[in-house]
């Protein structure tokens, strides 16, 4: 229990690091942001309560606005997506429901099941992340188009994470 805290922490600091230090100095167009510190709210332990996943959220959505100076838009993206995880969570559970000690993982879960985690909610954060950031009907389709390439863009850096420190663990 210990070191799933720790390593939650660890996951917590670093994700923010690399957005702030790297990611936010990479520009691959106007229409693809990516935003992979959400995956410290996708990697949470199934057995949190609701109220420490949106503790988790809110804090770690004010530390990105901190870095940002966004005012609030990162932590009420945050705060949305870590209320919607037990909503997709309860959606896409197994018959049997999760077993203990098992991590949100694409190792653990498999490919289709955490694309369908994940994804939906990459695009619940992005959705939200960019209409609430331009707030006009004006620019739906151009917002609308920024909002799926940079979910497709964000997935993909979120799988390739995946893919890099979680296949080394055996899936039981």
């Amino acid at each position: 229990m210990t070191t799933d805290i720790a390593k939650n922490i660890f996951r917590f600091i670093l994700l923010i690091l690399v957005q702030v230090l790297i990611i936010q100095n990479i520009n691959l167009s106007s229409y693809i942001i990516l935003l992979p510190y959400v995956l410290v709210i996708i990697l949470l332990p199934f057995e949190l309560s609701r109220v420490t996943v949106l503790l988790i959220s809110f804090f770690l959505g004010i530390c990105i606005d901190y870095f940002f100076d966004s005012s609030g838009l990162h932590t009420s993206a945050c705060t949305l997506m870590g209320f919607s995880r037990h909503y997709v969570l309860k959606f896409i559970s197994p018959r049997d429901g999760y077993d203990v000690g098992v991590q949100p993982t694409v190792t653990d879960m498999g490919l289709a099941w955490f694309l369908s985690y994940a994804g939906t909610l990459i695009v619940i954060h992005h959705f939200y992340f960019f209409f609430i950031e331009v707030f006009r009907f004006s620019e739906f389709f151009r917002t609308f188009f920024r909002a799926i390439l940079s979910s497709i863009g964000t997935f993909g850096l979120v799988y390739l994470i995946q893919f890099l420190f979680f296949t080394n663990r055996k899936r039981s």
